[in-house]
């Protein structure tokens, strides 16, 4: 990692200021690029649920330098269990702290979105350009520049634009065929919230499982508050539209789909209506043949989301923010050439997480009866006896991103 990058100077606009826009504005402005990042909320979206750090994930951000400082904010889950009705747990899964190994259910490394999003602008904004409230709303290019179009009348020419926008990314819409369907459907939806914390929320993930293909899981991420996540296996067409409905339809719709659902539902839905934060969401695959266009680049879940089944959604947007960064360091003068070989080099392990989010067996982990709940605890019980998930864990040879190797970059002068 020795070699010298170019020198030329590249204006860089990345729409979308989450974790993979961030990410690539570090390696970016590194380079020694002028990076400015538009994200269309009034202010930095330090919010969101717990996530996860696994595999190559985890050194990308060893190679940014911020490992201590996420390190300095996670969140304390030790475990996940399956609990009956009274909330006993029948099943328990460690997490797998030897260093050694694979992740299992809960990573050595959880943290809340809103943290990692602060250490990522902390480690970017005296470098980068970031415009808030202001969104890419359409854009223009040619042989030698890409202009956009702001949601507030302007617009701004640029050498490359990166849409970074997330899962519903419009910067990808403009670069598909009109009808594309980008979208690999599981059947499942999810919405989360928090609520407060009480004395019986410990540092194990607790999992609900309801008949009908059910599931709710707790978990608390600090003393005063805990996240609360609602599951459901659904095709209808109604499941699918509700998230782009008001948050009020929302809360009623997934109040409505489990109010007999038992343990504390009943707490949790009261909690839903004063919550800080609600999102829900179909789970989903970004799945396209396309990640650029011209001078028109994809990444983060914009290009290749893996869902939260993979366990790589996080660790996926911090790799290819990377492997995007580090080709355009090296080719600068050659845009073609870099976003090729980001497309080459990234693909194989995009593929890998990808391929990793089973549809049959996550129906498995949401049975629709409660024969087959029983079943599923007491084999899960079983395992745990013998120790299994543990041995799993800490003898695999590789994590959920496979042998796929970050690729050795130019150290940028900036460094």
């Amino acid at each position: 990692m020795t070699d010298e990058i170019t020198k030329r100077s590249l204006r860089v606009l990345v729409a979308g200021g989450g974790v993979a826009g961030q990410a690539l504005a570090f390696w970016l402005t590194r380079g020694g690029h002028r990076v400015t990042v538009a994200e269309r909320f009034p202010a930095l979206r330090a919010s969101g649920a717990q996530v996860d750090l696994r595999g190559q994930g985890i050194e990308a951000v060893e190679r940014m330098g911020l490992l201590n400082a996420v390190r300095s904010r996670l969140v304390d889950e030790a475990g996940v269990a399956f609990v009956d009705a009274l909330g006993k747990p029948k099943a328990t899964i460690m997490a797998n702290t030897s260093g050694k190994g694979r992740q299992s259910l809960t990573s050595e490394y959880e943290i809340m979105r809103g943290d990692l999003v602060r250490i990522l602008h902390d480690a970017t904004r005296d470098d980068t350009e970031y415009v808030f409230g202001k969104s890419v709303d359409g854009l223009d290019q040619d042989e030698h520049h890409v202009t956009a179009h702001f949601s507030d009348g302007t617009s701004g020419e640029y050498d490359l634009l990166v849409g970074a926008d997330g899962q519903g990314s419009r910067i990808r819409r403009a670069l598909l065929p009109e009808g594309a369907d980008p979208y690999w459907r599981v059947g499942i939806h999810m919405a989360y919230w928090f609520v407060p914390r009480i004395a019986s929320d410990s540092n194990i993930r607790d999992t609900y499982m309801v008949p009908g293909g059910r599931q709710i899981m707790r978990r608390s991420h600090n003393a005063t508050e805990t996240q609360v996540y609602f599951v459901m296996r659904e095709e209808s067409s109604e499941a699918s539209a509700i998230h782009r409905a008001p948050v009020e339809r929302q809360q009623e719709f997934w109040a409505d789909r489990f109010r007999d659902a038992g343990w504390q539902t009943e707490r949790f839905v009261e909690g839903m209506r004063t919550s800080p934060f609600f999102y829900s969401q179909e789970i989903v695959q970004v799945r396209t043949d396309t990640w650029s266009e011209g001078r028109v680049v994809l990444a983060g879940d914009a290009a290749h989301c893996a869902s939260p089944y993979s366990g790589m959604g996080v660790s996926g947007g911090l790799t290819g923010a990377y492997v995007l960064a580090g080709e355009i360091n090296r080719h600068a003068d050659d845009l073609p050439t870099a976003l090729a070989n980001y497309d080459r080099v990234l693909r194989p392990f995009v593929d890998e997480i990808q391929a990793g989010v089973n549809p049959r067996l996550l129906r498995v982990g949401m049975p629709m009866n409660q024969h087959a709940i029983n079943a599923f605890r007491s084999a899960t019980a079983l395992a745990c006896f013998f120790r299994i998930p543990d041995l799993v864990a800490r003898f695999s040879k590789e994590d959920r991103g496979g042998d796929w190797q970050l690729p050795a970059y130019p150290v940028p002068a900036a460094a």
